[in-house]
């Protein structure tokens, strides 16, 4: 028995040496040998499954860190890396509770903070969240993570100014300088910038995707794309080769099918692309930013689409421009924006979505050989309960 203890021993130590030189793999043997010896024992455990959460082993490090924490609830280091593997689980509730359970062991570090607000926030916890950021900030005021996030949810909370200076603080401290002054725009009078930083669209939309039909369809009443598409359908058109502008997961092409020839679609979010795919509606779906979806190809469209979708793009000169080249004549353009109120043509709302002013409309169809053929007000979806007021255009080719 002393000579298996021993022996289990010489393992753990040669674990640690293996780990406190990066060399997971080897530490992970290391750690399985020791515990095969003596099994249970609390010390091997949490060194083996903070080992598999380095190694990204997330699973089968919730069910080692499971039993360390049962065995021993004193070590905190097991319990923080307990709450680092639910997390990369997205098993939000349960990180909480871990990160609750090192909290209590020893005064909470502000890396700490930051993970329980990240999983508060998850968990549609934003008191809570905007809290734990705060006590981060006590502790470092240096964190532009912090900064930034506790900006966004007073953005949301309608505290625009204090939001301001949260997000100019993230900037001050070496936050991402695209994504803040984007923020920033959103809730001052600062220059609007022409489009949102690509990935803060890709990864909304990758996030939203699981749910998004049910979500945008009965949570907010969404109705764009069936209001942009009515007149056509009921027309009775026939549409030889349609482009679907930000298509998410099909939405439009749907509606459009049966009058139309081919559905060549487009969207930002890969997540979104793999369910228009599979649909079965469209001829092909690219993954990317539209503007290269537009100028890959020369063949002309007989209808270009973008229900709902000019609000994450911004600035439209270039998109006008490129779609006049794809449109056929007799094409039609169909789009809707979400209206501006402030008589500017361009508005970044706190929403991070942008509103279009109909004479800016006007104005770049008049620019680009355009012609508005319909043009009506009307709800796009609901926030709050509340409609959310959008303009509606039909355009072709002038001449």
């Amino acid at each position: 028995m002393t000579e298996t203890v021993e022996q289990a021993k010489a393992h753990f130590f040669e674990g640690n040496a293996h780990f406190e030189a990066t060399r997971f793999e080897q530490a992970l043997a290391s750690f399985q040998a020791a515990l095969a010896l003596v099994p249970g024992r609390p010390s091997i455990l949490a060194n083996l499954g903070i080992t598999q959460v380095r190694l990204g082993h997330w699973e089968v490090a919730v069910t080692t860190l499971t039993q360390a924490t049962q065995a021993d609830p004193s070590n905190r280091d097991a319990w923080l890396a307990l709450a680092a593997a639910h997390e990369a689980l997205q098993q939000w509730a349960c990180a909480v509770q871990a990160l609750n359970q090192a909290g209590a062991l020893a005064s909470p570090t502000a890396a700490l903070w930051l993970a329980l607000a990240r999983c508060q926030l998850r968990l549609e916890q934003p008191a809570e969240a905007l809290r734990a950021y705060e006590e981060a900030l006590t502790m470092d005021a240096t964190l532009a993570e912090a900064w930034s996030q506790r900006g966004s949810l007073l953005r949301d909370a309608g505290q625009f100014a204090e939001a301001a200076r949260s997000f100019q603080q993230a900037l001050n401290q070496g936050g991402d300088d695209e994504l803040n002054r984007f923020y920033l725009a959103s809730v001052t009078e600062q220059p609007v910038p022409e489009r949102p930083p690509l990935a803060y669209v890709e990864t909304l939309f990758d996030e939203y995707a699981d749910n998004f039909q049910s979500h945008l369809v009965e949570g907010l009443n969404y109705q764009a794309h069936q209001t942009l598409l009515a007149p056509l359908v009921e027309s009775g058109a026939r549409f030889p080769m349609v482009l679907d502008l930000g298509c998410g997961t099909g939405l439009c092409g749907q509606l459009i099918r049966s009058q139309a020839g081919a559905v060549d679609g487009v969207d930002v979010s890969g997540a979104m692309v793999a369910q228009a795919r599979a649909s079965g509606v469209y001829r092909q779906v690219v993954q990317g930013d539209l503007l290269p979806f537009l100028t890959a190809s020369s063949e002309m469209a007989d209808l270009v689409m973008a229900a709902d979708v000019f609000i994450y793009v911004g600035a439209l000169e270039a998109v006008f421009a490129a779609v006049r080249q794809r449109l056929a004549p007799g094409g039609c353009f169909a789009f809707s924006v979400e209206r501006a109120l402030t008589g500017r043509e361009l508005v970044l709302l706190p929403s991070l979505r942008y509103a279009h002013s109909a004479a800016y409309v006007n104005r770049l169809a008049q620019l680009h050989g355009l012609r508005v053929v319909r043009h009506w007000e009307a709800p796009l979806r609901e926030d709050q309960r509340r409609p959310v007021m959008g303009l509606y255009f039909h355009l072709a080719p002038a001449i």
